[in-house]
């Protein structure tokens, strides 16, 4: 249904140098899939949207939407926005404030090449709003709507034109906490009901994670592991995607051999470790060991034939309701654990500290972390068109 080959979008920085914000990015998205396009402030996702929307032009690569070959660079096409199969939700919403709920959503019916009736186009209108939970409120102004009420009126607007592709660009962001999580389970069920082929871009893992059929994380305009949530999480391919999806616990160490088919043994500050490998890596090659805090086993006694098993000291204990995030040091190093609320724990305590083999990933250390998982800002932030995402 979206189909994304070789993508190339550069822009003019404020120094006048090319920044290449989508670097030869290619995926494929199977119609009625949730597909996330996941990854921090100026990888180049909001980018791939725009140039996937008709917004931005790219510099070469190909995009298809629908059966339909919207941008080529090898035949020159380049279909408008307007006139592509596809339904939008900006992050501001982009609400004309002084209109009403019914003409925001009739809108894109009024100015678009198709001609529609008045009964028509009524009931058109009517139905997107049932959609979306907001019929009785057609004469209401839109500035007379609640946040969610105003996030769920631009997705009626995107509908409104029954489109086969909808594009969100991160539209929970502008919404407080608790309506957040409400609204990505009132989308998610929507996008299910209608089995209408959505691309979502996010920057909330949270989001990505409980949401989409297939997520792909993006750093400096590449697309660096695309898979299901589960993969994503539990299997990283790479350091910045365990250190961007969710907290993680990372132990420096060097390769010391194979046991067997996807294992290996690990030599680090704290002991060896048995875990698993994303991928082959050479004996004898520097590795990051990590490890999910909800993974971390504790013990107030040392267990008897448990491997992984490392002695250590309690720095902080954190009384969170559902369970308690706490902090072990461990020699030089400081690991993080979520325990059930029921251990009783103090600052101080010695204890033993289980790093299960299947929950221990060994990765290159070729690939250094970026901190905070965030990319350097390369966007000029006076104009919004040379903003690489």
């Amino acid at each position: 249904m979206i189909e994304v080959t070789s993508l190339v979008k550069t822009f003019s920085d404020r120094h006048s140098d090319r920044v290449k914000a989508v670097d030869h990015v290619s995926f494929k998205i199977e119609e009625g899939r949730f597909y996330t396009l996941l990854g921090p402030s100026g990888c180049g996702k909001t980018t791939t949207l725009r140039c996937i929307a008709g917004l931005e032009k790219p510099d070469s690569g190909e995009v298809e939407v629908a059966g339909t070959m919207v941008y080529s660079s090898t035949t020159g096409a380049f279909v408008p926005a307007y006139r592509r199969a596809i339904g939008m939700v900006f992050q501001s919403y982009a609400i004309w404030p002084h209109l009403t709920v019914f003409e925001n959503v009739a809108f894109p019916l009024r100015v678009g090449k198709q001609r529609y009736s008045a009964e028509e186009m009524r009931r058109k209108v009517q139905n997107a709003l049932e959609l979306v939970e907001l019929g009785g409120l057609e004469s209401r102004m839109a500035t007379q709507l609640s946040g969610g009420q105003q996030q769920r009126l631009a997705l009626a607007r995107a509908l409104v034109r029954e489109p086969q592709v909808l594009l969100l660009d991160e539209p929970l962001s502008n919404l407080d906490a608790k309506l957040r999580e409400r609204m990505r389970v009132e989308l998610r069920e929507l996008q299910r009901r209608l089995r209408i082929t959505t691309l979502y871009v996010t920057h909330d893992q949270i989001e990505a994670l409980s949401m989409s059929n297939v997520i792909a994380v993006m750093s400096a305009g590449v697309i660096v592991q695309e898979g299901p949530p589960r993969e994503i999480y539990m299997h990283p391919k790479t350091q910045f995607v365990a250190q961007f999806i969710g907290s993680t616990n990372q132990l420096a160490g060097r390769m010391r051999g194979l046991q067997g088919e996807g294992a290996c043994q690990v030599e680090t500050d704290v002991g060896k470790l048995s875990c698993g490998m994303a991928k082959d890596i050479p004996v004898g090659s520097e590795v990051v060991v990590v490890v999910r805090p909800e993974n971390v086993i504790l013990h107030t006694g040392k267990p008897s034939g448990v491997e992984n098993v490392v002695e250590g000291k309690v720095t902080t204990v954190m009384f969170l309701g559902e369970y308690l995030d706490c902090t072990i040091e461990l020699g030089r190093n400081v690991v993080r654990t979520h325990q059930p609320h029921s251990l009783q724990l103090r600052r101080g305590d010695a204890v033993w500290v289980e790093l299960p083999s299947s929950g221990c990933l060994a990765l290159s250390a070729e690939e250094l972390p970026i901190a905070g998982g965030i990319q350097p800002d390369t966007s000029d932030t006076k104009n919004p068109r040379l903003q690489p995402d």
